[in-house]
């Protein structure tokens, strides 16, 4: 499926906060009809009630439901246990549920839900300005029309990946879904770093931020792997050179990042029960 446009049934959006908000304005942008989707959401937003005068249902009565093709379920994970068996009532035959939800594993909603179609997704969050990269798993339910619908969905804010095999999905957690923290503080440590060089805090906060977001969007648009990227800006006995002397040294930055990874990986695994 290239575009939602032919989309057949109701897409059901349970949790409208900021990534249920992000992927709701990918679909519409995409080409789904306002009128398909349905978003039960306790606290709309007032950006997320104004869809109401372009056809989106919000929070109508469960029973109004017929026809659930898809429910995506982006709400918190703390909120899961309460909110999820009540969604048992919208299921078809050939509905699927497409998780967003960290630390839920496919068998609790398996356990929720009963014996259906279940994708379970890590996104991130760049998925805001359309940027997002997705880690996603089907279960033994999902048909090839039902991933490929899955994937229109979530390609709607960003790359996607599938993996067979859910383990794979706490140390992906741990990559791509913390990782955005992890570039954050990149650039708040280079700011610091700037400072304590002699930068004004305020030069060497702006420095920081249009190196760190000019450099992603080089990586993002060049066909060349990080590590030519990297070599390119490196002249033999060089500024860079120095710098990355430190950086890549034994103690530097790989056995550092290696333990960070780890730490979120396990973290994530405890979450996940």
């Amino acid at each position: 499926m290239s575009s939602l446009q032919d989309f057949s049934g109701t897409l059901v959006l349970v949790g409208a906060g900021k990534m249920g908000g992000a992927m709701l304005e990918g679909w519409l942008a995409l080409g789904l009809d306002p009128h398909k989707i349905a978003i039960l959401e306790p606290k709309p937003a007032p950006e997320i009630d104004a869809l109401a005068a372009r056809g989106v249902r919000i929070n109508p009565a469960m029973a109004a439901i017929t026809d659930a093709s898809v429910i995506v379920i982006a709400i918190k994970p703390q909120d899961a246990a309460t909110v999820v068996p009540n969604l048992k009532p919208l299921l078809r035959p050939g509905t699927i549920v497409v998780s967003v939800m960290a630390g839920k594993t496919i068998g609790f909603l398996e356990g929720a839900l009963g014996n259906c179609a279940i994708v379970r997704s890590i996104p991130n969050t760049p998925a805001a300005v359309g940027r997002g990269i997705t880690v996603a798993v089907p279960n033994a339910k999902v048909s090839e029309a039902q991933r490929k619908l899955s994937d229109a969905l979530l390609r709607s804010v960003g790359a996607v990946e599938w993996v067979e095999d859910e383990g794979l999905i706490d140390a992906a957690t741990a990559v791509s879904g913390s990782g955005p923290a992890y570039v954050f503080l990149l650039a708040e440590s280079l700011a610091r770093a700037g400072t304590a060089a002699g930068l004004p805090a305020d030069l060497a906060a702006r420095l920081a931020r249009a190196t760190v977001s000019g450099s992603g969007e080089l990586l993002h648009r060049s066909a060349l792997d990080a590590a030519t990227l990297r070599a390119n800006v490196t002249s033999p006995g060089g500024t860079t050179a120095a710098a990355l002397g430190v950086l890549m040294a034994g103690d530097g930055l790989d056995p550092l990042m290696e333990k960070a990874v780890a730490a979120a990986t396990k973290r994530s695994r405890e979450l996940a029960g």
